[in-house]
């Protein structure tokens, strides 16, 4: 499943490097494109939309 998701609160490419590992833990097979700049979150996964927000969350991240 091919997901998009705006991420408000990603500034910086640290930021979205704890995103990808934080769904690849969960999703080891996970393609995630995470860009500071738009805010955007691409993840192409296995797992439902509510656990990619919820582990998106979990990392101290607020998806949209």
């Amino acid at each position: 499943m091919a997901l998009q998701l705006k991420v408000p609160n990603m500034a910086c490419s640290a930021c979205s490097g704890t995103i990808t590992k934080a769904i690849k833990a969960i999703d080891p097979n996970a393609t995630v494109q995470a860009d500071p700049k738009t805010k955007i979150v691409l993840v192409d996964t296995q797992e439902s939309e509510i656990a990619i927000k919820e582990v998106i969350t979990s990392a101290g991240y607020s998806p949209a």
